[in-house]
């Protein structure tokens, strides 16, 4: 897959090093939506290295241009915790590439992809919709105050109806 704009291979990869995971918590900790959900470098970088998660990092060359976060554990089991594109690099379908990677990986051993999008981020929720997600709740204040987390929902079938892969 290339980007229309800059013509590069796009490959996703998982995170395997520290200096990787580094470079993300930079990227996250200094962009939106992170900066007004207070989520600084450390907590970003806490978050990468958690073991229970699974990170892929979008790659041109050898720049990390972006990378998701996602849990394959847990009450939300296929939960997109995070998507981060490199300011520069938004508008270059860099974003589209990783969800649709990481989706592929979650519908092949669940039928529900979560994933929950600030209040604030309307220009994403559109996206989001667009991709075939659904609302399906609310959490008002959640992280910080004065803003909701709304939880979406991607899905292909019923838990009871679903075939693993």
């Amino acid at each position: 897959m290339t980007t229309s704009a800059r013509e590069q291979e796009i490959e996703v990869r998982r995170l395997e090093r520290r200096a990787d995971a580094e470079i993300c918590a930079r990227m996250m900790a200094n962009s939106e939506p992170w900066i007004t959900l207070r989520r600084d470098y450390d907590a970003s970088l806490k978050i990468l290295i958690d073991s229970s998660r699974e990170v892929y990092l979008a790659m041109v060359g050898d720049e990390i241009v972006g990378f998701t976060i996602l849990s394959m554990q847990g009450a939300f089991v296929g939960y997109l915790q995070s998507v981060c594109v490199a300011p520069q690099w938004r508008g270059e379908g860099i974003g589209s590439e990783l969800m649709d990677y990481v989706e592929k990986r979650i519908l092949s051993e669940t039928p529900n992809v979560f994933i929950c999008v600030s209040s604030f981020n309307g220009r994403v929720q559109r996206l989001y919709e667009r991709r075939g997600y659904e609302a399906i709740g609310e959490l008002k204040d959640f992280i910080v105050p004065g803003h909701s987390e709304i939880l979406l929902r991607k899905t292909i079938a019923p838990l009871t109806g679903f075939k693993r892969e």
